[in-house]
């Protein structure tokens, strides 16, 4: 399993992008996607919607379980990706490409967000 270098992760297993023009794109990660298993429905923040870091913004149900997804950032939706609500098996099939869920204004940032490296370690903990 390889965790982009580029990108930053939440202890909830959530990566965020590097914000362009202030906004970041925000998906789970490999781990939390085979953890899951098949993701059969997405329940996604809609635009406008102000998320909090750490609080719970959606929900992704799988044939094991139904997970809260939770905001790595404060800020404000400015996308949501239709793909995976039409096809959600895409969070697991291309968790870092096409399975992205939503795009953020960010307007706060924690200081826990991690490295890819510090994740895989907290991944291998």
């Amino acid at each position: 399993m390889s965790n982009p270098q580029q990108l930053r992760y939440s202890k909830e297993h959530e990566w965020l992008s590097v914000a362009e023009d202030g906004v970041s794109t925000v998906g789970i990660t490999e781990f939390a996607a085979n953890a899951l298993g098949d993701v059969v429905y997405a329940q996604l923040p809609e635009v406008g919607d102000t998320v909090t870091a750490g609080e719970s913004c959606g929900e992704l149900e799988s044939t094991k379980s139904v997970s809260d997804l939770y905001a790595p950032v404060t800020g404000e939706i400015v996308e949501a990706n239709q793909d995976v609500v039409d096809d959600p098996s895409l969070v697991n099939s291309a968790p870092f490409e096409g399975g992205w869920l939503f795009k953020v204004r960010v307007t706060g940032e924690p200081d826990d967000l991690m490295s890819a490296d510090e994740y895989t370690a907290f991944t291998a903990g």
